[in-house]
């Protein structure tokens, strides 16, 4: 069996685990070998790869506010930040907004929301519904009291360019990709042995664990620790509406149920029924979904979109954290040398710019230095703090 060590290895490769390396490789005071362990070199079925790809400041806790707040700025900036011998990534950013829909019985709840987001500097208009009415002429607004619209800062672009970017620039810096699956092994005196499908062992005194729902699952589970992260399949279908819709954000209707533009057309979803969202085994769409509940709910929101075009559909994975639907960042109490990124509830695209940068900032100094991302730690678990995030989709 060949043996090798690495000062880190990184088991998943998709646009979390390629943020991890990319930071921690662009470190002025980091020099050390970075292996990405990824079980799909060609991401198929990566839930980065498959993801409506989308960025929003209106959470209703800060941290969450505070992560996707860099984000767009890294976003904006990924031209130049992950450049590659002057080629420059381009992600399709747009800038359209989120538009959060709200019923009498939950604006309190926007309202809310709303004062914490402009206290942290997001750009975010609280509208009535003749404001909406105004600005939105094609909305119906017979049954809102509130609307929340992101005037910068929020939009849509393109994930699977974003993974892609991260990942090159990474190779670009040193870091060393390998196609396989690991096992991972704890030695409290050597540290942390990954054996590869390959038959390769590596060993390293640092792995972070990046490796979604399934595979990241498992990967606690053999060193003992028990993540209530799980597998949800969620489906994203296409249409095209013939009346043209100006100034068309990324809606939220009250329902939970989202659209957006898409080129020419339209993409949308919603999460299923809690009894029909069992843990995804199959990447099989759901068309029931769509014309029974999605469709439906869009046209009464919509008026225009009760003559479309069903189009292309597919299906992705949430990796879901049971827990609070908020991600487990950073490292694990009583295991030196183990970090996760895991759990991130259908957030990791726009979340990775920050938590890539945190982690790699808690590897090389031993503490996060910009922005603090411990209220994200796998320590709430154990001690039964979940937080209370009102803003899931």
């Amino acid at each position: 069996m060949a043996q090798r060590t690495a000062d880190v290895v990184i088991i998943g490769g998709a646009v979390m685990g390629s943020s991890v390396a990319c930071h921690l490789a662009q470190r002025d005071d980091f020099r050390g070998h970075i292996i990405v362990v990824e079980a799909d070199p060609v991401y198929e079925i990566c839930a980065s790869a498959r993801s409506a790809a989308s960025i929003r400041q209106q959470f209703s806790t800060a941290v969450n506010i505070e992560i996707s707040l860099y984000g767009i700025r890294f976003l904006r900036e990924i031209g130049a930040a992950l450049a590659v011998d002057g080629d420059r990534p381009d992600i399709g950013l747009q800038e359209g907004g989120y538009l959060f829909l709200a019923t009498p019985d939950k604006a309190e709840i926007l309202q809310k929301n709303h004062l914490l987001q402009q206290e942290l500097g997001a750009d975010i208009a609280l509208l009535d519904t003749g404001e909406l009415r105004s600005k939105f002429s094609w909305l119906s607004v017979s049954d809102l009291e509130a609307g929340c619209h992101g005037l910068t800062g929020e939009g849509w672009f393109d994930g699977y360019g974003l993974m892609q970017a991260f990942r090159r620039k990474a190779r670009s810096l040193g870091v060393e990709y390998v196609s396989a699956r690991g096992t991972v092994e704890n030695n409290p005196e050597a540290g942390w042995s990954v054996l590869l499908s390959s038959g390769e062992r590596i060993s390293t005194p640092v792995l972070v664990n990046c490796a979604g729902a399934s595979g990241g699952t498992e990967i606690c589970a053999q060193v003992g620790l028990d993540v209530p992260v799980v597998p949800r399949k969620r489906c994203v279908f296409t249409f095209d509406c013939k009346e043209p819709l100006e100034n068309f954000p990324l809606l939220i209707d009250p329902t939970g149920t989202y659209v957006r533009p898409e080129g020419p057309g339209y993409i949308c979803g919603s999460a299923p029924p809690a009894d029909r969202d069992p843990d995804c085994t199959d990447l099989d769409v759901d068309y029931t979904l769509f014309e029974d509940h999605i469709w439906p709910t869009l046209a009464a929101r919509v008026p225009a979109f009760e003559a479309i075009r069903p189009g292309a559909a597919w299906a992705g994975t949430y990796d879901m954290n049971l827990f609070d639907h908020n991600a487990f960042v950073g490292s694990v109490p009583g295991m030196e040398g183990f970090f996760v990124a895991l759990g991130f509830s259908g957030h990791g695209l726009q979340q990775a710019p920050a938590v890539g940068r945190g982690l790699a900032e808690l590897i090389s100094t031993g503490a996060y230095q910009t922005l603090d991302l411990e209220p994200l730690s796998i320590r709430r678990l154990t001690e039964n703090a979940p937080i209370s995030e009102k803003n899931v989709v």
